[in-house]
């Protein structure tokens, strides 16, 4: 059976030494990229696979629904993967779907409109806030904002003091 070795949202997904660092630190055999719209995209799709590839990691890119299908179906087969999305909501909906998520990383979030900087790097919303309390609940998963592997982490708790 696999499993979600690391849960990781990030906007800019796989680069550098990041993906790297978290893949050796996590045991991971595998990148597990889930977003709805790169999957449609073969040219975008072709891109992050063979970013990924760069790592020596198997890199697989899928939309949410095949990859709750593979979950369901397969558990993953024997891939220890990271978990990666660009969004709060599509690693919300994949925890809803059954996906065990244990551990979830922050690292890369870009300011818009009506979201708050909780790290120097994570910008969110109240929404986003209570779907990362929600998974954290789910699976009593560590949940927390770290950059790059050498920056410091924060606690889900420490970080969401901004909306109080």
């Amino acid at each position: 059976m696999g499993k979600v070795a690391l849960a990781r949202i990030d906007e800019r997904l796989v680069h550098g030494q990041v993906m790297t660092n978290l893949s050796q630190n996590a045991s991971a055999n595998s990148i597990f990229i889930v977003d709805d719209e790169v999957a449609k995209d073969s040219f975008m799709k072709d891109i992050f696979i063979n970013s990924g590839s760069r790592t020596g990691l198997t890199t697989k890119v899928y939309t949410v629904d095949v990859c709750t299908k593979y979950w369901n179906q397969r558990k993953f087969d024997n891939f220890s993967c990271i978990l990666l999305t660009k969004t709060v909501d599509t690693m919300y909906r994949l925890a809803k779907n059954g996906i065990p998520i244990t551990t979830l990383n922050l690292g890369g979030i870009a300011k818009k409109d009506n979201t708050t900087f909780v790290t120097n790097a994570v910008a969110i919303n109240k929404d986003m806030a209570d779907q990362l309390e929600e998974i954290q609940k789910m699976n009593d998963a560590d949940v927390y904002f770290q950059t790059v592997p050498s920056s410091k982490k924060v606690s889900l708790a420490e970080g969401l003091k901004v909306f109080n």
